[in-house]
């Protein structure tokens, strides 16, 4: 089979397609042919040899894929072969084959392409996490998504519109007659604008319920501001500093530097709290994750959950689909396919 493999931390043109040999699944584990791969910031992260959780290089990345069940372990039900899924995969994912445990697999929708369903697991699950299980976001609330944009910013966005909260948006002016039509309440141009400031403009001073921030360092400090009373900040990734080779160690050190604490008299004084969301911690939690799953599978079939596949790479253009999201292009997600 073949697969993307990160040959050392570096430029996207350190990324290589390799053979080997067919994967066989343990007892427990079926194997996907796969059709379709999610590529997420930290796989990007991981090229640059910034993301901590990576596997030791080379390796190959991927947390999540669609395909089909072509083989299956000793003590798996037969009923599972050629079916149709999409699934979580503790790295792996980008190559033809990827073996995973059931509980990290999800039968696909007929109403779901390869594409669309490989585009659910991170982003959808990572924004159920930050709107609902933790951010507790409710009708008569606003929220501020930055990066809105994005895959998981356009996750939270239906989500949002489905709990009917008011939303705020950060992204490039480019983005936001899209975004709008989406049903994001008010585009904010980050770029050329100072998004704190006309945030509180238009909230009146308030500030907003609850505010995703993917971007991590000083902008938590200005996030944490915008904050009204009983305000939630989720905060589930560190973009800011990505950059390869030493550039991207020394901005990664910086922005320690500028995170701020947060101590507990302070958040009591002022009603406000912060909590972190990382998906990649919680393969242990695999119940509580398909509880999440079912919920958006619902929504797909309520037809409020639609997945938008901004572009797909073959496997041989990974460094051209890691170049595009490095340059903010994409809008939603960016898929990898064999």
């Amino acid at each position: 089979m073949k697969k993307i493999v990160i040959t050392k931390a570096g430029e996207p043109k350190v990324l290589q397609v390799q053979e080997c040999a067919d994967l066989v699944p343990s007892e427990n584990e079926v194997r996907i042919a796969v059709k379709a791969a999610g590529l997420n910031f930290a796989d990007i992260m991981a090229r640059q040899g910034l993301y901590p959780d990576a596997p030791k290089l080379p390796c190959t990345v991927g947390y999540e894929v669609s395909g089909i069940i072509d083989e299956i372990g000793s003590n798996i039900d037969e009923q599972w072969l050629g079916k149709e899924v999409f699934a979580l995969t503790r790295f792996g994912g980008q190559a033809e084959q990827v073996v995973v445990p059931l509980h990290q697999i999800f039968e696909k929708p007929e109403s779901l392409s390869f594409e669309a369903a490989a585009a659910i697991p991170v982003n959808y699950l990572t924004a159920y996490q930050l709107l609902v299980a933790m951010g507790s976001l409710h009708s008569y609330e606003t929220i501020l998504i930055h990066n809105a944009g994005g895959g998981v910013g356009l996750a939270a966005l239906e989500i949002a519109n489905k709990i009917g909260a008011t939303t705020f948006g950060t992204a490039s002016v480019g983005k936001h007659e899209f975004l709008k039509a989406k049903g994001l309440n008010h585009a904010i141009d980050y770029r050329t604008q100072d998004w704190q400031k006309e945030l509180l403009a238009l909230t009146e001073g308030r500030g907003v319920d609850l505010i995703t921030d993917p971007l991590g360092g000083k902008n938590l400090k200005n996030s944490y501001r915008a904050l009204s009373n009983t305000g939630r900040l989720g905060v589930f990734g560190i973009s800011s500093v990505a950059e390869s080779g030493f550039k991207g160690k020394l901005k990664l050190l910086k922005m320690v530097a500028q995170t701020p604490f947060y101590h507990p008299f302070g958040l009591m004084d002022q009603n406000k709290g912060v909590f972190g969301v990382n998906m990649g911690h919680l393969w242990h939690e695999h119940k509580k994750i398909n509880v999440w799953m079912q919920a958006l599978l619902k929504g797909h079939a309520e037809g409020w959950i639609n997945p938008h596949v901004d572009t797909t790479f073959t496997f041989s253009e990974a460094a051209q689909a890691h170049q595009y999201i490095e340059q903010r292009r994409n809008i939603g997600k960016v898929i990898l396919t064999p």
